[in-house]
């Protein structure tokens, strides 16, 4: 089942979020997201009129994907930039792709024209997926992401909605 997060389900994103942060190159980002951090994002999201929607199977927590502003600034309002991770037992189960029908269809009725994702060069898998969903590559940044003492690509690739 595909629902809204709230704030109350920051520790089970967290539990899926702060592994890839920690032991991946999937995300260039190092430092952790705390509970709180989690909920005012999800509290922020919503008041923005963008998505944040979890991927549950009996109560439990799978996966989730949200989107914002690309870019600052009102030239940007129409394109998104989106996250997407699913926890290591509901990849390969159509998850991911359920998770991104129902956020393109919620960027979409918000006025989005398009969405982006960055990916990592090091993750061929979210390459992969993006590419099986109509995700087009538009650019390769090289040497923007620094983590595990390297530089790192990052892969545009975008999909019109409109």
């Amino acid at each position: 089942m595909i629902r809204d997060a709230t704030p109350a389900d920051a520790p089970a994103i967290a539990a899926i979020w702060n592994p890839v942060i920690r032991e991946t190159a999937i995300t260039f980002n190092a430092a952790e997201k705390s509970d709180a951090d989690i909920a005012a994002m999800i509290r922020t999201r919503h008041a923005d009129g963008h998505g944040f929607l979890l991927a549950e199977e009996g109560g439990e927590i799978l996966g989730f994907a949200t989107y914002a502003q690309f870019r600052g600034g009102v030239g940007y309002a129409r394109t998104m930039e989106h996250t997407i991770l699913l926890g290591p037992t509901a990849q390969g189960r159509g998850l991911g792709r359920a998770l991104m029908t129902a956020l393109e269809d919620h960027a979409r009725a918000g006025g989005a024209m398009s969405l982006f994702a960055g990916v990592s060069a090091e993750n061929p898998a979210g390459r992969a997926f993006h590419a099986a969903l109509g995700f087009a590559e538009v650019a390769i940044l090289q040497r923007v992401g620094f983590k595990f003492g390297r530089t790192m690509d990052l892969v545009l690739m975008q999909k019109f909605l409109a």
